[in-house]
């Protein structure tokens, strides 16, 4: 993807959207983030099979796919250009450039799909994306931190994962040390230690917030 010069302060005037109470009154909203690796994509899954009222937010990106990733399943991918104008366009809830040029984001269209539909929106986002949106929908959304054992066991999965450079992965380790620090801004820290018990405690806070 090309790398894209922006002016961030002249793009955020554009991209303010706040969910309308009386459209969607009962709209929630599960929002999952962890550093890289940590494994929220996985409980994200997990949880989605014991849960049919919930329904995956696509979200875009400026990156290339990777592997098996499919456009509009994993996420929607575009060009560097192609989402700014989605971003001076108003079409984000929130976005942000997670490293240099590369773009994520927050469609409106798919919080209002979903929620036309009468389902809850469960959102897969970095760290910063999730303090975002727990900003943007407050009450209406169950924020949920999912942290790694320990940095170095953070560094051993990205590197069995098999889809970065060395270079891209001490850059992830080194963002996880201080996405650590964030874990306090999220409603629920769950540590993935042992797969099985964080998807069951993930999927408990689930249950009586919806519940709720």
């Amino acid at each position: 993807m090309p790398s894209v010069k922006t002016n961030p302060a002249a793009l955020a005037s554009a991209t303010a959207w706040n969910p309308d109470p009386d459209k969607h009154p009962s709209g929630k909203v599960i929002i999952l983030s962890a550093p890289s690796g940590a494994g929220k994509t996985t409980i994200v899954r997990r949880v989605m099979e014991m849960f049919p009222q919930l329904e995956f937010s696509v979200s875009a990106t400026s990156r290339a796919p990777r592997h098996t990733e499919r456009h509009g399943v994993d996420y929607f991918f575009v060009s560097g250009e192609q989402f700014l104008t989605d971003v001076a366009a108003g079409r984000f809830v929130e976005w942000e450039e997670v490293y240099a040029g590369t773009h994520y984001g927050t469609l409106v269209s798919e919080v209002e799909r979903i929620w036309k539909a009468g389902r809850s929106i469960i959102f897969d986002v970095d760290v910063k994306g999730g303090i975002n949106l727990k900003s943007i929908f407050g009450c209406r959304a169950l924020s949920v931190f999912i942290m790694p054992p320990s940095v170095e066991e953070l560094r051993r999965r990205l590197v069995a994962r098999g889809t970065d450079s060395e270079d891209t992965i001490e850059r992830r380790v080194a963002k996880a040390g201080l996405e650590i620090g964030d874990a306090p801004r999220f409603d629920l820290t769950v540590v993935n230690d042992e797969l099985e018990k964080a998807v069951a405690e993930v999927a408990e806070a689930i249950r009586a917030f919806i519940d709720g």
